[in-house]
């Protein structure tokens, strides 16, 4: 079976900055360390919250030297609207519209229950909804309950003077939260209203990150490897919001200060 480093290291995908389709992992060998992520659609609560997470941590990223290459599932539209609203850079996503090396990884399709009267597009909304409430998606439930209750685990994800504005409710100030329950840890409700932000504007802009329905339930994993491409940890997504094996800190396995 060939490595995972050497599949990568074969593969070639479209990049956003440019629309050139290139090998993905070029221009990564200079690094410490290699961190690839194979995302699901770009406009999954997964990958949106994955590239927040990297925002926050990009300082310790890059004072470690790390190198970030992410491949999601999209076009190259999909790609540019994402960077728009994530930050995360163009030059280091590429697009699989039909997730072909996710296919080649073997990694976790999701549910794929066929019913007959139904295109493919329509059983990946139902096998989508299906997994929202738990079936076939491992911890999810959990972690969405996570999201309202809090986590005294987890870091503040809101700084007292931010303001999020989620287009629904009306716009909430970090210090808000300490009224459900305290400060510099995750409050109640405050993982809540940053994927409520969010999924408004992924619905707001539904056929741009989702160009095609088909592949709505396909998860997908993070690898990091050494400079000599060797694999240093590896997680597999086995559910929506599943997407790190510590969902308190998803990038706790990079050692990084929290």
């Amino acid at each position: 079976m060939m490595k995972i480093f050497d599949s990568l290291k074969a593969n070639e995908a479209l990049r956003v900055s440019d629309g050139k389709t290139i090998p993905i992992l070029t221009n990564s060998e200079l690094s410490s360390r290699l961190l690839v992520l194979l995302w699901s659609q770009l406009g999954d609560f997964d990958t949106l919250e994955y590239a927040w997470w990297l925002n926050k941590k990009n300082a310790e990223i890059i004072v470690n030297n790390i190198t970030v290459k992410a491949i999601g599932i999209g076009d190259r539209n999909s790609g540019l609207k994402f960077c728009e609203y994530t930050g995360f850079p163009q030059e280091n996503l590429f697009v699989d519209p039909t997730a072909s090396i996710h296919k080649k990884l073997g990694l976790y399709q999701g549910l794929t229950w066929k019913i007959p009267a139904l295109n493919q597009s329509q059983n990946a909304w139902v096998n989508l909804m299906l997994m929202c409430a738990g079936i076939g998606s491992k911890g999810t439930l959990k972690e969405v309950l996570r999201g309202y209750t809090g986590d005294k685990k987890a870091p503040q994800l809101i700084g007292e003077k931010e303001v999020v504005d989620t287009n629904i409710l009306p716009p909430l100030k970090g210090s808000f939260f300490n009224l459900a329950g305290g400060e510099k840890f995750q409050r109640p409700f405050e993982l809540a209203t940053l994927r409520l932000r969010n999924m408004t504007e992924v619905l707001s802009n539904w056929n741009t990150y989702v160009p095609n329905a088909a592949y709505l339930t396909q998860r997908g994993a993070t690898f990091l490897f050494d400079e000599n491409g060797e694999l240093l940890y590896e997680h597999r997504d086995q559910g929506i919001l599943g997407f790190a094996e510590n969902m308190s800190n998803p990038l706790s396995f990079l050692s990084l200060d929290s």
